[in-house]
């Protein structure tokens, strides 16, 4: 159940309607974040923790699935709506179809923005206006560039978090012969705060960790101790563990080692400690921010506060560290350990849409014209049209929306989820069992399959 704190009062009748459909806690709060930010009208600009903030109108729905996000994971995001429910594909299809909005932002992973493309394009064929349809990434993007670009190809508005990815947005979809008009160079929605004017008292590191990067037992294991090692070479410093999660819940990313089991195991000093919450409050003590490849480093460069990516496990492409090649903030624990203190590449930073330099206010008024434009125009928007058809992709494209109960043409197939009743009490506690099942399966089982695998 979604808590009452996420409903508040209607917005103007001016105010564009904005429904967001989103399948993790990261990407609703991107998304939600992001409609706020893009919204034709005044901007509704984030507070000082670059967080809580109401956007025009906005409906939420997240998307059922493996990383449905919690009451506790809605509740530290922190992002308000009129409404937030829970609904399968078919569901929200059907409520595009019966209700109306000006914006519709899909923060999904590549092949859920894919589906509903089509399930979209299909619920609105013959209509006169129909909304306008926004997509785009989390936070950095190192990996599948081509193949999670493509499966967002056909949005009215495919946004690039900052000059170096909207050109390269650009060059993927040019490069196969797609229309790159929708690229539209935005910032990550949820930069701001305060920027860091000196140590506090007790001078505070933070470790940002991350639910599946580095992947294995071994790695971090060893990120964890040379943590606990730091802390016990400066007893004198507070170091903080930020954790994502708590065990069993899940975010855009699966997580199949928390690092909270690992510290079980670990004596650890008194100065050492595992927090959760808002990244921005965390953020508001922090003096070294120190990760493999978070987005978080980004949130920390934007305030200006020290930032470190760690180059430990090398600097490789399934780490996503090596996005930072050039930034200058790439250091060892080692070096850490010895007092060292990074200094950001300006040119680098400006590259990435940080925008320390206080660019960030104008960050979205491209995006907010556009879309205006699009709303104005008399002759309504033409049918959606994604670069994967049944005669472009006839080997891939099915199976992606069969995965959620769409056919070929974008139409719900028979036997799909019902889409005109809320579940019964049975079928929600199955439902919760079912994803109980699974987290166990990830958590417990698969690592226990893969090390005697490995025997």
């Amino acid at each position: 159940m979604v808590p009452s704190v996420f409903f508040v009062p209607a917005s103007t009748p001016k105010s564009p309607r904005i429904a967001v459909l989103a399948d993790s806690d990261t990407r609703w709060k991107w998304g939600a974040l992001t409609a706020g930010r893009i919204a034709p009208g005044p901007s509704m600009e984030a507070g000082a923790e670059g967080g809580t903030q109401v956007a025009p109108a906005l409906s939420g729905f997240l998307l059922r699935g493996r990383a449905t996000p919690t009451a506790r994971q809605l509740a530290e995001v922190g992002v308000r709506a009129e409404s937030l429910r829970e609904v399968t594909a078919p569901e929200f299809l059907r409520t595009m179809a019966e209700e109306e909005y000006d914006i519709v932002v899909l923060a999904l992973v590549g092949g859920g923005v894919q589906a509903m493309l089509h399930g979209l394009k299909r619920v609105w064929e013959g209509r006169e206006k129909r909304p306008v349809v926004v997509t785009g990434y989390v936070g950095v993007v190192y990996e599948k560039l081509a193949d999670g670009l493509l499966l967002r190809h056909g949005a009215d508005l495919v946004l690039a978090n900052s000059r170096q990815d909207a050109e390269r947005f650009r060059a993927v979809y040019e490069g196969v012969g797609a229309d790159a008009s929708a690229v539209t160079e935005v910032a990550l929605p949820f930069l701001g705060g305060a920027p860091y004017e000196g140590e506090h008292d007790p001078y505070t590191v933070v470790f940002a960790a991350q639910p599946s990067v580095p992947e294995n037992r071994k790695d971090r294991t060893y990120l964890l101790n040379r943590l606990v090692q730091h802390a016990r070479l400066h007893p004198e410093r507070e170091v903080l563990l930020k954790l994502r999660s708590k065990p069993g819940e899940h975010t855009t990313h699966i997580e199949e080692l928390p690092y909270q089991k690992l510290a079980q195991k670990l004596d650890l000093p008194a100065n050492f400690r595992l927090v959760y919450g808002h990244m921005g409050e965390v953020l508001d003590r922090t003096d070294l921010l120190v990760t493999v490849s978070s987005t978080a480093a980004l949130e920390s460069l934007h305030r200006r506060i020290p930032t470190v990516v760690l180059t430990d496990l090398g600097v490789r492409e399934p780490l996503g560290n090596h996005h930072f090649v050039g930034s200058g903030c790439l250091a060892s624990w080692d070096q850490l350990d010895e007092g060292h203190r990074p200094a950001p590449d300006e040119e680098w930073v400006a590259r990435q849409g940080v925008a320390a330099d206080g660019a960030y206010e104008t960050a979205f008024d491209a995006a907010r014209e556009r879309i205006a434009k699009l709303l104005g125009s008399s002759a309504g928007l033409p049918p959606l049209t994604p670069y994967y058809t049944p005669a472009t992709a006839p080997g891939y494209l099915p199976g992606i929306l069969a995965r959620h109960h769409l056919g070929p043409d974008g139409g719900v197939l028979p036997g799909a989820p019902s889409a005109d009743k809320e579940p019964g009490p049975v079928r929600q506690i199955v439902r919760r069992a079912a994803r109980g099942a699974y987290r166990h399966g990830v958590q417990r089982v698969a690592p226990v399959i893969r090390r005697m695998g490995e025997l």
